[in-house]
């Protein structure tokens, strides 16, 4: 009786340990999620106060006295905000089809091919990764200069087609394809190119998802090159919508609908990565493992 009462003492202090470790694990990560989740908060609270409202507040209010979607509506009359969305999307969804070939196809030489000097060359190429984005910037922008394509989509998207992250993340996957399947293709008389497209690809598939979700991101957010290579609105992406409100005195004036145009902007990508969270949290985790 006596082993049976200090087993149920031990059983309930074990319970109440790992209640308190819980309840101290949920109440932090709480509080980080309302410090990450606040921001977006705020700019979608924002986008839905008047001019008048939001300049009227000495005191910032954590809800809307008025809401109104008035700001939406300025965010497409005031810039030309639709056709920047179009451009983007254009952007975006070239640049990530021509990067998803080069990487696979790098990818694939990198992993399965065997030729003279690939270990140097890899390694080679890895060290590209330490030349700050500072000096590539400055080197792309004279080469395109030098070949007219300024103002151009072709301007826009070559400099954004290779990633030596994206070749090393998928070659990673691509090693960790057992090699008996290769040879056992290669006896059947598969070529390369078909092992690659009937076998690896759909094996990789979810690194590859990892992989266009990633640099539709990238694509989407930026700002620095496609700033620095246009000067025609006909070509200006959404990052250059937003920088040319606060040229007009839009941004500095009318906070609310530029937050209301951050909204619009921003709401493709969140949408994207709440759908495909877990494929991105696999493809990664998969990418790094071998064996």
């Amino acid at each position: 009786m006596a082993n049976n009462h200090e087993y149920d003492e031990i059983s309930k202090s074990a319970k109440i340990k790992d209640i308190a470790g819980k309840t101290v694990t949920y109440i932090l990560l709480s509080i980080w999620g309302i410090i990450v989740l606040f921001p977006f908060y705020w700019m979608i609270l924002t986008s839905f106060k008047s001019y008048s409202s939001y300049n009227s507040e000495f005191v910032p209010k954590f809800y809307p006295v008025s809401p109104t979607i008035q700001n939406y509506i300025d965010a497409f009359t005031t810039v030309s905000l639709s056709r920047y969305l179009l451009n983007t999307a254009i952007f975006t969804i070239v640049t990530t089809a021509v990067m998803l070939v080069v990487t696979t196809l790098a990818a694939f030489a990198f992993a399965r091919l065997k030729f003279k000097g690939k270990n140097i060359v890899f390694v080679l190429f890895l060290a590209l990764m330490m030349i700050p984005n500072e000096l590539v910037i400055i080197t792309n922008f004279v080469t395109v200069t030098n070949l007219d394509m300024r103002n151009s989509f072709p301007g826009l998207i070559l400099p954004s087609v290779a990633s030596v992250f994206y070749i090393y993340l998928l070659k990673e996957n691509f090693e960790a394809i057992p090699d008996n399947l290769y040879y056992a293709a290669k006896v059947d008389g598969t070529s390369d190119f078909k092992y690659l497209v009937k076998v690896m690809v759909p094996i990789a598939r979810p690194t590859l998802v990892t992989i266009i979700i990633l640099k539709v991101i990238e694509c989407w957010n930026s700002y620095v090159w496609p700033r620095l290579i246009t000067d025609d609105p006909k070509y200006f992406l959404v990052s250059n919508g937003i920088q040319e409100i606060r040229e007009n005195g839009f941004g500095r004036e009318n906070i609310p609908a530029m937050m209301a145009a951050v909204v619009v902007i921003s709401l493709p990508l969140i949408v994207l990565f709440l759908v495909f969270r877990k494929t991105v949290m696999t493809g990664v985790s998969r990418g790094g493992t071998k064996g």
